[in-house]
């Protein structure tokens, strides 16, 4: 009988660790909650092979692209009149991922014990979102789990298309931010230090910029760096706790949304991505209010955040949803304006998509005059500091020269 290692969630709040006997990864997680304990990760103990790839796949979690293939796959094998809980079989000799095939097969078990495909899916939140498992859930009350899977697909595959569009336009500014930042470390660290060893043996005084230098060179190169990189990680960990809070986390995305030239691209992502999200799980069936519930949870910026609760709120109460969209200054008043129309027409998932594929338009024009600004800006700054210690490295050797002369 296989062995299965588990991280769960203790009825105290702490997390434990340990190992289980069970026959598959479905009744080892419910040995555990008899045990009042709540699993988050049963994964088996391999061996060989499997146990490396189980170890490699530790550091990281598995891919978008690994999750988009598995509902792609799935959705043809459904469409195709396979049943469900043979497709489940199908895939689970097909996933790689030491961890993901441990997942799917627990789906699997769960869906032949009679628990619902959402249902099992919810489990696993690190690899099926809010999003994936409602619209699993419709599927599966209206009987077209197949075509709900590939829309759900089509709808992933768009979302990873608008972020690598984003995420290529910062390598360049990234590497050229990374060789900036190497020179300078190897000039303060390694030029400078020697230059002003010289200077000072030659008895002569060192230029206030040169002096400044030395000092920053002196952080670097002794025990004062590992004090400066504490208090560096304090103010971090410090910071980021106070993101996750309500207040921190509005202050962060209002400022976000203010700045100057980042600032129209944020704004128009999350739009976007509301649009496309509230299009997305309308087209699939589910009511109004749940998909607002649902974009809430996902939309990644609390101003847009508490305009959906807002909406949703006016929703039920029998209200329109436009109103505070557009008094979130979040949305703008024409796009707010599109969505009062398109309620009031019965259009509201036509218009939401027409809105997305203008966003996403109009965010690679964005994207391409923010690259085209900022890796000038980014260059000519590095060259001024790159610069600066150039200048403050060649002027005592000038002095000294004149000195000499």
């Amino acid at each position: 009988m296989p062995r299965y290692h588990y991280i769960a969630i203790a009825t105290d709040g702490k997390k434990v660790k340990g190992t289980i006997t069970a026959e598959s990864p479905y009744s080892a997680r419910k040995q555990l909650r008899v045990r009042s304990i709540h699993p988050s990760s049963v994964a088996e103990v391999g061996s060989g092979a499997e146990g490396r790839a189980a170890l490699f796949s530790i550091f990281g979690r598995v891919g978008k692209t690994q999750i988009i293939d598995f509902t792609k796959q799935m959705a043809t094998l459904l469409n195709s009149g396979i049943k469900l809980t043979e497709s489940l079989s199908v895939l689970t000799l097909q996933v790689s991922d030491v961890r993901f095939k441990n997942a799917v097969s627990d789906i699997r078990d769960r869906v032949v014990t009679g628990e619902s495909f959402a249902d099992a899916l919810k489990e696993y939140s690190d690899y099926f979102d809010v999003i994936f498992v409602s619209m699993v859930r419709v599927g599966e009350v209206t009987g077209s789990l197949g075509r709900s899977l590939s829309t759900i697909a089509g709808f992933m595959e768009k979302r990873q298309r608008v972020e690598s569009k984003v995420i290529t336009a910062m390598i360049y500014p990234i590497i050229l931010i990374l060789f900036c930042i190497a020179a300078i470390l190897i000039l303060t660290t390694a030029v400078i230090p020697k230059i002003g060893e010289q200077i000072t043996r030659a008895g002569q005084e060192l230029p206030w910029i040169t002096r400044q230098l030395m000092n920053v060179s002196h952080v670097l190169t002794t025990w004062r760096l590992f004090v400066v990189i504490a208090v560096v990680l304090g103010f971090v960990l410090v910071l980021r706790r106070f993101l996750r809070t309500e207040r921190g986390a509005y202050l962060r995305d209002r400022f976000l949304l203010s700045l100057p030239l980042f600032g129209p691209l944020i704004k128009q992502r999350v739009v976007s991505r509301f649009a496309s999200t509230l299009s997305t799980l309308l087209g699939s069936g589910l009511a109004m209010a749940e998909s607002l519930r649902v974009v809430a949870s996902v939309t990644g910026n609390s101003l847009m955040r508490r305009a959906i609760q807002q909406s949703r709120e006016r929703i039920l109460a029998g209200a329109d949803i436009a109103t505070p969209l557009r008094d979130s200054g979040v949305i703008d008043p024409a796009i707010a304006h599109m969505v009062a129309v398109g309620e009031k027409s019965g259009e509201l998932e036509t218009m939401l998509k027409n809105i997305s594929e203008n966003l996403e338009a109009s965010t690679d024009v964005v994207i391409e005059r923010l690259s085209a600004a900022v890796e000038p800006l980014i260059i000519i700054i590095m060259a001024g500091i790159v610069g600066l210690i150039a200048y403050a490295t060649i002027l005592p050797i000038l002095k000294i020269s004149q000195v000499s002369f």
